[in-house]
């Protein structure tokens, strides 16, 4: 086997993105390093294994989000900036906003090339008009909804994904049962600036 075969710029690249992936779910490690990374490692390994996907799923999800990323990235930089990939059982969501019409096409189109997607659903938004203000607003909205996921027992807010785009929510990922999608969608509506709740959840099993 070629020594450089490791070491192609591809490679490169999805590792990185593993690397950040990781590092993200797991919330437990800043600054990045090599501690951080093998303890954020650890910790999305034990967030999976209690999550309703488990492990396998979770994996296999892992690895469609990161090869989405990583087409995106190819493809045009700021692309890959512009929007925000969530990957439950193989189904893609995909938010954020880009300036033309057919940015949003073809970021439907990468997230299709990837082995396993069984759905793309693409909420990106076709605007310009996006403002810092706007973008601040719905980090608030967002960090606001996880942390109130995270207080609430009631809710295994390991099992969702949360993003705001322009005002409007959109969660996605498994309840254990309807009480529970409930219970996030007024956690929603009680935030300010919120525009809009679209929810992508299913329940369990169903």
């Amino acid at each position: 086997m070629n020594r450089n075969y490791f070491y192609t710029p591809k490679r490169a690249l999805i590792t990185f993105l593993i690397c950040m992936a990781l590092v993200t779910l797991s919330s437990s490690c800043s600054p990045i390093s090599p501690l951080g990374l093998a303890i954020g490692a650890g910790a999305t390994v034990a967030n999976a294994t209690q999550s309703e996907k488990g492990l396998k799923n979770s994996a296999s999800d892992l690895r469609i989000k990161t090869e989405i990323n990583h087409n995106l990235f190819q493809k045009d930089h700021n692309l890959f900036s512009s929007v925000k990939i969530s990957v439950d059982n193989g189904r893609v969501l995909i938010t954020g906003s880009v300036t033309t019409a057919d940015h949003r096409i073809e970021i439907s189109k990468l997230s299709w090339k990837v082995t396993g997607v069984r759905e793309v659903i693409n909420e990106v938004q076709v605007t310009n008009t996006a403002s810092i203000t706007n973008k601040a607003k719905d980090l608030i909205i967002t960090k606001s909804l996880q942390a109130q996921l995270i207080l609430d027992q009631s809710i295994s807010s390991i099992n969702f994904s949360i993003d705001t785009v322009n005002g409007i929510v959109y969660i996605f990922g498994i309840a254990r049962n309807q009480t529970e999608i409930n219970s996030i969608i007024n956690h929603a509506r009680n935030i300010n600036y919120v525009e809009n709740i679209i929810s992508y959840m299913t329940i369990s099993n169903q």
